[in-house]
């Protein structure tokens, strides 16, 4: 199941992301010293949810969270909507370690997809990946999104600007692929 996460998905977040420390930090921006540390501080979590509200009501992003068997288990969001001549946003996930390597992402992936063509009206959805990241990677081949090669220095991660592969699908595709990435992922 998705759904936005609120206040009182404080303490599973927290359990999930400190248990995950090592399996996640390497692959995302590095932390200002001066901000709250959000897996460890309820305040920091609760204003990271209300922040999350405003960018979905301003149409700027639409956060989710995972759930396995009723459990926390990682996110997916769509992030950067930019609208205009564009129609594009960025998609990122990451999930629990425990539960890598069971389709969850992908089959949440196809569905966030799904929303974003259809409930969205976007045209283009990309992600973008540190190419060591075989894990987050294989997501996009179980799911065949093109590749659009590599995004030389183009995030700042864990202090270091990282090349990223650029993955993207179209609403063009997604119509020729909808039945197909449905069919496997979330009714076959």
């Amino acid at each position: 199941m998705l759904r936005p996460l609120a206040p009182h998905d404080f303490s599973a977040w927290r359990e999930v992301r400190v248990r995950n420390e090592a399996w996640l930090v390497p692959w995302e921006p590095l932390r200002q010293p001066t901000m709250p540390d959000i897996a460890r501080d309820r305040g920091a979590f609760e204003a990271r949810c209300v922040l999350r509200e405003r960018e979905q009501a301003a149409d700027h992003a639409y956060p989710f969270g995972v759930f396995v068997d009723q459990q926390f288990a990682g996110e997916v969001n769509i992030n950067n909507v930019t609208r205009g001549a564009l129609q594009n946003a960025s998609v990122g996930y990451w999930i629990d370690q425990a539960r890598a390597g069971h389709g969850y992402i992908a089959e949440s992936v196809v569905v966030l997809t799904r929303f974003a063509f259809d409930q969205l009206q976007l045209h283009r959805l990309e992600i973008c990946i540190v190419p060591r990241n075989t894990n987050s990677r294989r997501v996009m081949e179980k799911l065949r999104y093109r590749s659009e090669g590599v995004a030389e220095r183009f995030l700042e991660i864990a202090g270091t600007w990282e090349d990223h592969v650029r993955y993207a699908i179209t609403i063009e595709e997604w119509a020729q692929r909808q039945d197909e990435l449905t069919t496997a992922w979330l009714t076959g």
